[in-house]
């Protein structure tokens, strides 16, 4: 059964007008560079650090918590964690919430956020890779003859999963991960971002963020925080403020800045503290599960749509991301399962680092290559050759090279957790568009309905019947979507729509977190394939 969101049409459609509006009457370009940016002058960035311990072995330890401990923690943050060793045990698998229980949001307040984002994100993306944005150090250190070594002293154990919590009672289309972070352990919600590789959150003093649920991170009330320098080989890792700050004093923090293309950003300090995240064990228990070193941005300066999260948990590819930085430790893939987003409170998506063995014994399990990053081992995204598309059993007729990743890293499709609707790049999202119009048969076409094309009515109808749709990809993998992945259905107003939109001929395609529900996605790096199976991701 197509995916219903009872909405207001009304305020769905004026999203979209808002952002072109705006663009046109008001001479915004949300293309524009952030160089023109004058930041102020940061009074943490020439301060000493507190720690003289920064050696680049950032993860050195996991342990795990009881669930009586864990029951401390969300009533008593003073409580410290309980460390059971320094190797990681038997396979584990981490638990968060769906959704808050009890909490409500307007489902057209979500609605509007969601696909505000969305629009600004797709430049956002478009913008970071023409522009050359966020680049960190590695090609600097290799031209140099340098080399920055991230390492473990510990070997592979298993896996680690997380319950991942919809956005949706946030106000927007992304998922969610409860983190706890320092000593003693405070809570905090972090937006997972495959698009992103900088984790962070917004920190005391804060003197320009945006509105979270509940109170900012405080370095000052963590045991655990210690500064990066900027004479750490680690602050080569992240891309500083422009200009660039001198580094006058030994101790002196590690700034950072990344900006994430619109009006999005992030400016701090780098630094490493304990992140802790809640589990159930294979046997069925609640624990917590802590990994020590972990580096991230302790952001003074903060903006954009973040919903109402206190920071970003990125998963890109690049060396930064908690995924990245938990390889040493479970290996190099992880997995998400993600439920409909709009499922109630008693279901969860889960977040799985680590070689998952039921998923690679999965009979529908297909894998395609990543493709992109041999020029810079640091590239963010996780980029996918697609060949053609198929609709009702028809392979269009859409230029290959119309899905190309050009040398400059221009074009391309990638998969992304941050985006929820999937957009394809023109001219193949018209010949898509128009090759549902020529398949559909049976209701009624409204014409002239704005934004989302095609779109039907389909009152009174129970069971809804329209044309397949799957990817075929270059090296001869498919991926074959359910129709609640690719159409949905507006209420009350029993309108259904493609839930696929069009990007500027020089952008990148993306297949957002809408058309990956209900199929468990598997990154992996070492092998560089994604894998994809469906499943039931609310009985994972």
């Amino acid at each position: 059964m197509v995916t219903k969101l009872s909405i207001l049409i009304f305020v769905f459609l004026s999203l979209f007008s808002f952002s072109f509006v705006v663009s046109r009457e008001f001479g915004i370009n949300l293309n524009s560079s952030a160089s023109g940016i004058e930041f102020p002058q940061h009074p943490s960035f020439n301060v000493v650090s507190s720690s003289t311990n920064s050696g680049c072995n950032h993860v050195t330890s996991t342990s795990m918590l009881t669930r009586e401990e864990q029951t401390s923690i969300d009533t008593q943050d003073e409580e410290d964690f309980t460390v059971f060793g320094d190797q990681p045990k038997e396979a584990v698998k981490f638990h968060l919430r769906h959704r808050s229980a009890g909490q409500t949001t307007e489902v057209k307040d979500s609605v509007f956020q969601s696909t505000s984002r969305d629009l600004g994100r797709i430049q956002t993306l478009h913008t970071r890779v023409v522009e050359k944005k966020n680049q960190n150090s590695v090609s600097r250190l290799a031209k140099d003859g340098e080399k920055t070594v991230i390492s473990s002293q510990f070997e592979l154990s298993g896996k680690l999963m997380a319950t991942l919590e919809s956005g949706v009672s946030h106000g927007s289309g992304e998922y969610f991960m409860d983190v706890f972070v320092g000593t003693p352990p405070k809570h905090f919600s972090l937006i997972l971002d495959t698009g992103s590789d900088l984790n962070w959150i917004q920190c005391v003093p804060c003197y320009d963020c945006f509105e979270q649920n509940g109170p900012y991170y405080d370095p000052k009330d963590s045991t655990s925080f210690t500064n990066i320098t900027c004479h750490d080989p680690m602050c080569h890792l992240v891309s500083s403020p422009d200009p660039p700050q001198p580094c006058k004093t030994e101790n002196q923090t590690c700034p950072y800045y990344y900006w994430y293309g619109d009006s999005s950003n992030t400016t701090g300090d780098f630094a490493l503290e304990i992140f802790s995240v809640n589990l159930t064990t294979p046997s069925g228990n609640s624990e917590i599960k802590k990994v020590e070193n972990v580096m991230f941005g302790c952001g003074h300066w903060n903006r954009g749509l973040f919903h109402g999260a206190a920071g970003l948990l990125g998963l890109g590819k690049g060396p930064l991301s908690f995924s990245s930085q938990l390889q040493s430790l479970y290996g190099h893939s992880f997995s998400y399962c993600l439920v409909n987003r709009n499922s109630n409170s008693s279901v969860s998506s889960k977040l799985i680092f680590g070689e998952d063995k039921e998923l690679l014994k999965h009979p529908n399990l297909n894998f395609t290559s990543l493709v992109g990053g041999k020029e810079n081992p640091a590239e963010t995204f996780y980029y996918v050759q697609i060949k053609s598309v198929i609709v009702g059993d028809e392979v269009l007729n859409i230029p290959e090279e119309t899905w190309d990743l050009s040398p400059q890293g221009v074009g391309g499709t990638i998969i992304d957790s941050g985006t929820t609707l999937s957009y394809f790049v023109e001219p193949a999202y018209e010949i898509i568009k128009e090759a549902f119009v020529n398949k559909v048969k049976g209701y009624p076409l409204i014409q002239d309905f704005p934004i989302l094309r095609p779109c039907y009515n389909v009152s009174g109808v129970e069971n809804l019947e329209f044309p397949s749709f799957g990817i075929t990809f270059s090296d001869g993998a498919v991926w074959n979507f359910p129709v609640e992945n690719y159409f949905i259905k507006l209420d009350p107003e029993d309108i259904v729509c493609l839930a696929i939109l069009g990007t500027p001929n020089s952008a990148m395609s993306i297949i957002g977190n809408y058309q990956q529900q209900n199929f468990h996605i598997l990154y992996d790096t070492k092998r560089s394939r994604l894998g994809y199976a469906p499943a039931k991701c609310a009985d994972a």
